[in-house]
């Protein structure tokens, strides 16, 4: 809980570091694109709301926890001062990562989606009717992640709480809130001058 301007405590999850995303417009360029559909935000959030407790799972850098096939590894090839590198696993900014990402988490927990938990990327939220239902749902997906090797950022979960941030909401028992940091991120946005700023105003407002 971060304190606002006005002195109220607002949920907030703090930027603990930062991403490399390399420019790879050409190569998405002549990429086959893989459409595979990302879940709509709403429906995740009627879902997962109104239930007493919760978990929220991060994953530990996400894409990198997908390997990169021997042959395919070169077409990630970028320079820099030090020489000239390659991917061995999926790194940002490449089109088809969202989706491939996505699908593997899918794979994982198909047969617990939409029945103990949501996931969404690397966020996944875990609930239960009552404290000790929330425990065992939790077990369940922890025994998953370590069948399947998934690497979870400790210091982005959150265990056993009866509210928390999923996908840019608070959910509780109560219901789906708006999360007061992004309406005042919003707030202090300046005012578009450009048909661009407009665009991107209305990006973050619609969601």
């Amino acid at each position: 809980m971060v304190q606002n301007e006005k002195g109220e405590e607002i949920a907030t999850r703090l930027t603990s570091g930062w991403r490399v995303c390399i420019d790879y417009r050409k190569l998405n360029a002549v990429t086959r694109k893989y459409h595979f559909p990302l879940p709509f935000i709403d429906q995740v959030l009627e879902r997962v709301s109104g239930h007493p407790f919760y978990c929220f799972l991060d994953g530990y850098s996400g894409y990198f926890q997908i390997e990169i096939d021997i042959e395919d590894q070169e077409k990630t090839t970028f320079t820099c001062l030090f020489g000239t590198y390659a991917y061995r696993r999926m790194p940002f900014g490449l089109c088809n990562a969202p989706a491939t990402f996505q699908r593997c988490m899918l794979s994982i927990f198909s047969d617990m989606v939409e029945q103990i938990m949501e996931v969404f990327m690397d966020d996944i939220t875990i609930y239960g009717g009552t404290f000790e239902e929330c425990l065992v749902h939790l077990e369940a997906v922890l025994k998953r992640c370590i069948e399947k090797d998934l690497v979870l950022n400790w210091e982005k979960c959150h265990f056993m709480v009866r509210q928390g941030i999923a996908l840019g909401h608070i959910i509780s028992e109560k219901s789906i809130e708006v999360d007061k940091a992004k309406v005042e991120l919003l707030a202090k946005l300046p005012s578009p001058t450009t048909v661009k700023g407009v665009r991107q105003f209305l990006g973050h407002a619609g969601f």
